[in-house]
C-alpha cells in the first residue's frame, strides 16, 4: 500500500494478484451473482488505486480493512440492485395506471395526472443545477448519496446538503405534499 500511494502501478498488480480471489469470493457470497461479484472486485481495486490513503495502518491490518471495504461495497451493490428492481416495479405499476387513465373512461383523472406531472417537472426545472442533479441521480438513477458523491466527485456532506435543500424547495414549490 505504501508503494501504491506513490503511484506505483506494479504495486496494484501485486495486490490484485494476491487478493483478487479472496475479494471475489467474499463479494460472491454477499451478492450471489458472478457478474456483480466481478464488478465489486473491480470497484474495490479501483478504490485502492484512486485512494490508497484511505487505508490507515494504525487502525488495523490491511487484510481486515480490505475485507471490510469488499463487504461494504458488496452490500451497497445488493442495495443498489434491490432499489433498482423496486423502481422498475413502481414504473411498471405507474405505467399500468397511466395506461388505464389515458383511456376515455376517466378523462378527469388523466388531466389531473398530466397537470401534476407538469408541476413536478416545473419544480425540478426551477432547482439550481447541482441540486437538480443530486435529485435526478437519487430518484431516477437509484443511487445512494454516497454513490452520487463518488460519481460527481463531490464531498458526501455537500451531496446531503444539496439533497436537503432541493427537497425543501420542491416541498415548498409543490405545496408541502409528500
Amino acid at each position: 500500500m505504501q508503494r501504491l500511494s506513490t503511484g506505483e502501478g506494479r504495486a496494484l498488480e501485486r495486490l490484485y494478484d494476491r487478493y483478487h480471489v479472496l475479494v471475489y469470493s467474499v463479494a460472491l457470497r454477499i451478492v450471489r451473482d458472478e457478474m456483480l461479484a466481478e464488478d465489486v472486485v473491480h470497484e474495490v481495486f479501483l478504490r485502492l488505486w484512486r485512494r490508497p490513503e484511505s487505508y490507515d495502518p494504525a487502525r488495523g491490518r490491511f487484510l481486515s480493512w480490505l475485507m471490510s471495504v469488499t463487504r461494504n461495497r458488496a452490500i451497497d451493490e445488493v442495495r443498489r440492485v434491490t432499489r433498482r428492481l423496486r423502481i422498475e416495479e413502481r414504473r411498471e405499476d405507474a405505467a399500468e395506471q397511466v395506461q388505464s387513465t389515458d383511456r376515455l373512461d376517466a378523462p378527469e383523472l388523466a388531466a389531473a395526472i398530466g397537470d401534476e406531472r407538469r408541476r413536478v417537472r416545473a419544480a425540478l426545472a426551477s432547482l439550481p443545477q447541482p441540486q437538480r442533479q443530486v435529485i435526478e441521480l437519487a430518484y431516477f438513477g437509484g443511487l445512494t448519496q454516497a454513490e452520487i458523491a463518488e460519481r460527481t466527485d463531490t464531498p458526501l456532506g455537500t451531496v446531503k446538503t444539496r439533497t436537503r435543500l432541493a427537497m425543501d424547495k420542491l416541498r415548498q414549490e409543490l405545496g408541502g405534499r409528500s
